[in-house]
């Protein structure tokens, strides 16, 4: 699924196309692609048209358009959950359906034009939906690219990520510290820490020297320290390279796949030397997933 990194790259890709732009029309061509809407495709399409992008905005993995006030309903937004092969595309006003194409917002930006936000998703895991906000616990802006305190009901119980600048460290090992689970199924738990998948859970944790079976009560302070650390440097560099890449449906606003799989050290190099050490990256099984480290650097502590 995509993680942080990719869904910042679509977020950033769409907010100079929508933020300001009006929807002039909407077309859902398959109503499976509003399984988390409250209504049908007509009632998506009578609530979006005429409305108002304000920004494109993004918390972990979850993203959501703000929209203008109209009437009484002043705290509305579109909520874009991707699934495992969701895509917003950007593309030219009466551009021909693209391949997977769900749902189609044609919108008019003061600057650039007609323009049209497609969603398209292979595996229609992934949605579009109407939604409202509500006040952040903490009073701090919702999330990238959103300065109001305020997230849509559907993203409220997801916490922020360590790239958010109100990302509590303090709170982190506090909450790590009454975890008897292994440190690897916390970084994915996004109630706890939001925008790690396993592909990042893996490289940081290789990269802090942390075995991913760790109860995470048995880090040190200085081990948590470390490992937000790498968490962080693993996202910021992934945002650099746009994203990571293993499938196609991976892809910016403009159908661009990201390069971050060139950089990876532990994930999905099963039986390759670790780049640190030379002992070769071992993979185990892991709920419905796998984990990539090395036995040598990253002794289980604990």
């Amino acid at each position: 699924m995509p993680e942080l990194p990719e869904v910042e790259v679509v977020r950033a890709g769409l907010e100079p196309a929508v933020t300001g732009a009006v929807v002039t029309g909407v077309s859902v061509l398959d109503e499976r692609a509003l399984t988390r809407h409250p209504g049908t495709g007509l009632d998506f399409e009578t609530r979006l048209t005429g409305r108002t992008f304000q920004a494109a905005a993004r918390r972990g993995k979850f993203l959501w358009l703000p929209l203008g006030p109209l009437g009484d309903d002043d705290r509305a937004c579109v909520v874009a959950h991707l699934g495992m092969s969701g895509q917003l595309l950007l593309r030219e006003a009466g551009a021909a359906t693209q391949r997977h194409e769900r749902v189609r917002l044609d919108v008019h930006h003061p600057a650039h034009g007609d323009l049209a936000v497609v969603f398209a998703d292979q595996r229609t895991f992934g949605s579009l939906s109407w939604d409202t906000v509500i006040p952040t616990p903490d009073g701090a802006p919702a999330g990238a690219g959103w300065p109001a305190a305020a997230v849509p009901t559907q993203v409220a119980h997801i916490a922020r990520d360590p790239l958010d600048p109100a990302f509590e460290d303090g709170a982190f090992r506090e909450a790590l510290s009454r975890k008897g689970s292994a440190i690897k199924r916390v970084l994915l738990d996004q109630t706890v820490v939001s925008g790690i998948g396993n592909i990042y859970a893996d490289e940081a944790l290789w990269a802090a020297r942390v075995h991913p079976e760790t109860e995470a009560k048995a880090l040190s302070t200085r081990a948590v320290r470390r490992l937000l650390h790498e968490v962080r440097a693993v996202l910021a560099k992934a945002l650099a390279e746009g994203g990571t890449s293993f499938d196609a449906q991976y892809v910016n606003v403009n159908g661009q796949a990201g390069y971050f799989a060139h950089s990876l050290n532990a994930y999905g190099r099963t039986g390759s030397p670790c780049p640190r050490c030379g002992h070769p990256i071992v993979r185990v099984s892991f709920t419905n997933r796998s984990s990539h480290y090395c036995a040598r650097c990253q002794r289980r502590a604990g």
